[in-house]
């Protein structure tokens, strides 16, 4: 559970505040997905539906456990998606376990 609210708090934070996203780096998603797949090994890692003005977007996490990189997209309804964050070294936080008959 934490887990999984720490990554959508980590997502939504980061694509709240990130710079409009400059047309060199928006393509067709299936092209950006492709990228990412053959030349860095990364695969879908999270996402989540932004509630945005005029449309909503969706936002993904795409990373890499061979390479350690990341890249955050940005996608619009009309397939045209952007690339808002990449960089190196990414983790994922475990969740730790609860024991039985301690306070979580």
């Amino acid at each position: 559970m934490f887990k999984r609210l720490l990554s959508s708090a980590l997502i939504f934070g980061m694509a709240a505040i990130a710079p409009p996203a400059v047309a060199a780096s928006c393509a067709p998603r299936d092209g950006v997905v492709e990228r990412l797949q053959q030349a860095y090994s990364e695969s879908l890692s999270a996402g989540g539906l932004q509630k945005s003005q005029p449309v909503d977007t969706v936002v993904e996490v795409w990373s890499s456990t061979e390479t350690g990189s990341f890249t955050v997209l940005v996608t619009h309804p009309s397939g045209i998606s952007c690339i808002v964050a990449s960089g190196q070294h990414y983790f994922e936080v475990a969740t730790p376990a609860v024991l039985p008959g301690l306070p979580g």
